[in-house]
């Protein structure tokens, strides 16, 4: 018998050894990632989401590590605080594959090796798993000075490949190019070599490199050779250059070409989560910043929201008189329907961009009746092809707008012309949302 006492102590003890050896959750929620996300964007929806849990102040302040900030207030008479920890994009993946994190905050999508690495816990492509918290623009800044306006992304691949290495050569002064890039763990990074180097090009090495946007943007405005890429919301002193991409016009950063992801280097911010398996906290900040009170944050830290407004677009020469004609009586809204696979399966952003159009109209008191959706299609082998594509997208999109309660909504395809990306670029398979100007 005694025999057995001792095992089952020493059973016990073993226990309760293996249970202190877990790691202790050192905070209620954590948040890993992105630099562009994490820098001012995540600590604002933090700060929005507890101040609607509690009455008392929301405090903030550092743990002693660069590009980090833990927000806290007491829930319940209990305390809750928010790591958000901004090292940058691929940091977050490693941190939530790792149980680390609950929130992945990411300024690039998910890539298929990540997707495959997490498959046993959930697919981080789902609705319930991938979520658009904002779009960014990259932008491309230079010296105030510079007298350079615009470029294609064709040119800035060879400037910072080093192919071009004065500004002479572009049409500005005899200068030597200086680079700024950010560094390789930033999804900032990640977005530019893949929408601007690709395969063709690499980074020059004499590129000065920096994990911090803000910091680099702010180089770069003291700096009349200097040309860099920061978000959007690190333009800060620095100029913002036109951006082109094949035959499409150079069109700059703003609320409309980035809302709607016509500008050549618009991006979406991601927040990633496993699924359903999230703790409540983490769910009730990912609906507070899909919401319209956390968009309304996204856009007062200078990101592009996903609200919807109306904007009347400026039309440039390359635009078709009969654009301007089926579009006369009509304002532009700031969202694009985009699609995930094949021509009409909307994307997880298009799925949530439905239930944002319907809220538009029951704020503002129109209806259904006052939309027009048109669609475009990439260039095919045949313009009637083109058309046929352009019209089924705009379809599907009216048939996905039925299922919520806005009924029979007036469409149109405008075939393959008017791009905003060069050809076989996905973007140029959109559907536009119109709505009719306001009779006063």
């Amino acid at each position: 018998m005694a025999r057995h006492t001792r095992k089952i102590t020493q059973l016990t003890g073993l226990f309760i050894a293996s249970l202190l050896a877990l790691p202790v959750p050192a905070y209620e929620l954590e948040i890993h990632g992105s630099n562009t996300i994490g820098a001012a964007l995540a600590p604002m929806l933090v700060t929005g989401y507890l101040k609607e849990k509690t009455t008392g102040a929301v405090s903030a302040k550092g743990t002693g590590q660069e590009n980090e900030q833990i927000l806290a207030a007491r829930v319940n008479n209990r305390l809750t605080d928010v790591l958000v920890a901004a090292h940058g994009s691929s940091t977050g993946f490693k941190a939530l594959a790792a149980g680390q994190a609950d929130i992945w905050a990411s300024s690039r999508p998910v890539k298929p090796s990540e997707v495959e690495q997490f498959r046993a816990r959930a697919d981080l492509t789902t609705l319930e798993s991938e979520h658009v918290i904002a779009i960014d623009g990259l932008a491309v800044l230079v010296h105030p000075s510079n007298p350079v306006s615009q470029m294609s992304i064709g040119t800035l691949g060879k400037i910072f490949s080093g192919q071009i290495r004065n500004w002479s050569e572009l049409g500005g002064p005899d200068r030597p190019i200086n680079l700024y890039a950010r560094d390789d763990r930033s999804g900032t990074w990640d977005t530019f070599k893949s929408l601007v180097l690709g395969k063709q090009y690499t980074l020059d090495g004499n590129a000065r490199r920096y994990e911090s946007n803000d910091q680099l943007s702010d180089d770069v405005s003291l700096d009349p050779a200097g040309i860099g890429f920061s978000g959007l919301a690190s333009v800060r002193n620095s100029k913002v250059l036109a951006i082109s991409e094949g035959n499409a016009p150079a069109l700059k950063p703003n609320q409309l070409t980035v809302a709607s992801e016509d500008y050549p280097l618009s991006r979406r911010l991601f927040m990633y989560t496993p699924g359903d398996r999230m703790p409540p906290l983490a769910a009730g900040l990912i609906d507070f910043a899909l919401g319209q009170k956390g968009q309304a944050l996204v856009a007062e830290s200078g990101f592009i929201s996903q609200n919807p407004i109306a904007v009347k677009p400026e039309f440039d020469n390359s635009t078709p008189e009969s654009f301007r004609r089926l579009t006369g009586n009509y304002q532009r809204l700031t969202v694009n329907f985009r699609f995930s696979e094949g021509r009409t399966r909307l994307d997880n952003k298009a799925l949530r961009d439905l239930q944002r159009v319907q809220h538009y109209l029951e704020q503002h008191g129109r209806t259904a009746d006052d939309l027009l959706l048109i669609g475009f299609a990439d260039t095919q082998s045949h313009e009637l092809r083109a058309q046929m594509i352009s019209e089924l997208r705009a379809l599907s999109v009216r048939m996905a707008l039925d299922k919520t309660g806005v009924r029979d909504v007036a469409y149109t395809g405008y075939g393959q012309y008017m791009p905003v990306g060069g050809a076989g670029s996905p973007r140029n398979g959109r559907v536009e949302v119109w709505i009719q100007t306001p009779r006063h």
